[in-house]
This record gives C-alpha cells, structure tokens and sequence, in this order.
C-alpha cells in the first residue's frame, strides 16, 4: 500500500472503564466502535458528540488520545510500518484476480457481484469443476463463500479470503484439494467495501476509516455495512448518528453493498457455510449478535459450538457467541443464519490488540496470519455438505489421511 502516516481527523482513541457485555452494549449503543476489551475495559473510536454522551452517561474514561499522534505515553502506536507495498488496494486486487483467471480459467472465473456508491464493482471469485455451472454462475453442489474488508480500515482482512484462493489454485493437483474443488461450489469475496479501502488510503496516509462512503447530506460520510443488514436491524450496538463509525444507515439494506451481498446469497440456496473476515483481536464469533440469547434450536448451537471450538485449536483465537462482547444489530452472519440457515462465523483476525499493531499491523504479519488460519477455512470448506457432521466424533471423508493429519486433530 505504500501507507505510513495517519490521518488525523475528529475521532478520538479512548479507554473508557466497563466490566461486562452489559457495560460494552451501553458504551455500543452510544456509538462507539469498540475496537478492543479487557477484563474492566475497552478501546474504541468516539467523535466528540459521543464523547460527550458516554461522559453523561457516567462511564469513567481512562485515557482520551489523539489517534494522529498517540498521545498519552504510546509513542508509535499508529506509526505505520515501511513496505505495506504487499497489502492489495482496488486496483491491485482486480489485477491479482485476473491472474487468477488467467491461470486457472477452467475452473475459475472473476464476476462483478454489484456495483458501489461510487461505481466501483464489487469483485468475486467463483471456483466450480462443472462448467454448466460456471456459466450460470450457480451450481447444485454444496456452497461456500468467504467475505472480507466489510471494513474499510482492516485491510488484512482481504488478504486473507485472497490467499485462500492462490492456494485452493496453486494446490488444486493435491488429491485432497482436488477432491474439495470437484465437490464444492466455492465463492470469494474479498474486498466487499472498496470505496472505504480506497478513501483508508488517500493521500498516501491512513485514514483509519471503518465505513462505506455514503454521503450522508450533513457533511458527514459512511454506513457501517456490518451494521446494516436486515435481520433485527436497528435492536442495539448501533447508531442512528451519521457521524458515528457503527452508523447504521437510513432503512436496512439502504447501501448498494448490503443489496448485493443480499442478491447474491437470496440467489444462492446451495450455501450452507459462511465466513466474514474481519481485524481484530483474534476472535471466531457466531450468532447471535443481535440478543444475548442462545440459539433456540439446539442442535444448531451445538454444532456452532462445536465448530468454533475445533478451529479454535488451530488457529489459538477465542470462540465465543457475538454477544459475549457486546449488542450488534443488522450483522453479516446474524442475517445469513436467521434468514437463511447458513452456519455463519465471523473470524476476527490477528494481531490480539492495539498495541500489536491493531488494523495496521505491517506486512510482516501477512503469512502468519495466513497460516493460522488455513486449516479453519480448509475446515469450513469441507463441512459446507452438511455441518452438522462437526458433531460426529468420527467423520468419513474420500480423503481420510488427509483429514486425519490436517482437519482434526
């Protein structure tokens, strides 16, 4: 990217005291974007309007810091490393697509899922061994799809569903990828808002930008997509504030992104797996994040359950319900589960916190990352016949050595 400086603009980088998911919902629904938790606090971006609410509301805050600077003792905290050339913008991630293609056009292709505020399309790779399926851009096989950069300001999160794609291509001879290529209809979207990643990176400075680039006509910008699906829109850790960075738009699905995450999956009854990449603080979350409470139906809990603690071996990250942290409405994967069925996970990537390098953690964290979580994704893919076979404790499968050595430990 080519990034190293920050930005500054009116948000502030705050510590405010909260003990619980209780605590972290009422600080959500004041509108701050809780970006880190403690055992008695979090870290999050407030304008000053915000600022002035969680004061009012009597919260304690701990440390209020100037995001361009890092004031208050964390020198370098947003310093940004040299030789972020490797992370993907817009451009750069079209043209890693077409290699893709390129080199893989009997099985791949490159479409455009819809277009964004700012005409920018919205990329997807579509991986299929059926070439009827590949020109009707559906397929009776059982489907699976990763989303990224639903964020603008966590870059790492594209990098991650593309890396999975050169390596399903660059392994597709392997007897065990060969075997999940020919049995899955595999969908990649790595880069859901590029109109944000784009505004992130002007001017060759971070923007810490979370939001699409709506103008919102008050001399404000941006929708939280993360907050703006349809499914309990609007029922908390979410604000009706423009300015906020979990501003929720106008009316559910108001933004052409959501609309078209929304056509695709309506078109698309064969997925049965999802997973949302997001930065950070090395989570695997699941549904519900809308309300406190557990999944009604039983079994479905159980195997989200399960499935979030077997990929929690692999890659070391905390499994747990969204709304152990706190409230968030209108969510990616409480939408595609409540409405849909699909067993939707949210993976929030390394590193654990702020002071690791939060959203901009370098380069150098690119392949360990990768790594972490290659054998969750490579789980995912697997189980999109039926997860529900995450609750047998033996699990058949043409490529049992396979499965044996790498899936399950």
């Amino acid at each position: 990217m080519g990034s190293v400086s920050f930005a500054a603009d009116t948000k502030r980088f705050i510590e405010v005291e909260a003990f619980d998911k209780y605590d972290r919902t009422e600080l959500a629904d004041l509108g701050m974007s809780i970006e880190a938790f403690y055992s008695d606090s979090v870290w999050g971006f407030v304008n000053e309007k915000e600022l002035k609410e969680i004061r009012k509301a009597g919260f304690r805050i701990f440390g209020n810091f100037n995001p361009a600077t890092a004031r208050g003792g964390h020198d370098k905290v947003f310093g940004f490393p040299q030789g972020d050339e490797r992370f993907h913008d817009y451009k750069e991630i079209g043209d890693a697509l077409s290699v893709l293609e390129k080199d893989n056009s009997d099985i791949l292709k490159i479409h455009s899922i819809g277009k964004t505020h700012e005409n920018r399309d919205m990329y997807a790779i579509h991986i299929n061994t059926s070439a009827d399926a590949m020109k009707r851009k559906k397929s009776n096989k059982p489907g699976f799809v990763i989303f990224g950069n639903h964020h603008a300001r966590e870059h790492l999160s594209a990098e991650i569903p593309l890396m999975f794609a050169q390596y399903l291509m660059a392994n597709r001879k392997d007897s065990t990828i060969k075997n999940l290529l020919e049995t899955r209809d595999i969908w990649i979207i790595p880069m859901v808002n590029p109109d944000g990643v784009e505004h992130d990176l002007t001017g060759n400075k971070y923007k810490m930008w979370r939001k699409n680039r709506r103008d919102n006509k008050d001399g404000t910008f941006g929708v939280d997509l993360n907050r703006n699906y349809g499914f309990h829109w609007n029922e908390g850790g979410s604000s009706s504030n423009t300015d906020s960075d979990v501003y929720m738009g106008k009316d559910p699905f108001s933004e052409p992104e959501t609309q078209a995450i929304r056509k695709f999956i309506s078109e698309r009854e064969n997925i049965k797996v999802l997973l949302s990449v997001h930065t950070f603080s090395e989570l695997i979350l699941y549904p519900w994040s809308y309300s406190y409470d557990p999944i009604k139906n039983e079994k479905d809990q159980k195997t989200f359950d399960a499935m979030a603690k077997t990929m929690a071996k692999w890659n070391k990250y905390t499994p747990q319900q969204s709304s152990d942290l706190y409230i968030a409405s209108g969510e990616t994967c409480d939408w595609a589960y409540g409405e849909y069925g699909i067993f939707a996970f949210t993976f929030e990537l390394s590193p654990r916190d702020m002071w690791d390098g939060g959203f901009y953690p370098g380069a150098k964290v690119i392949d360990g990352v990768f790594e972490a979580n290659l054998r969750p994704m490579l789980y995912l893919l697997d189980l999109a016949d039926d997860p529900y076979r995450a609750l047998e404790k033996k699990r058949s499968h043409d490529a049992q050595s396979f499965l044996k050595n790498t899936f399950y430990l």
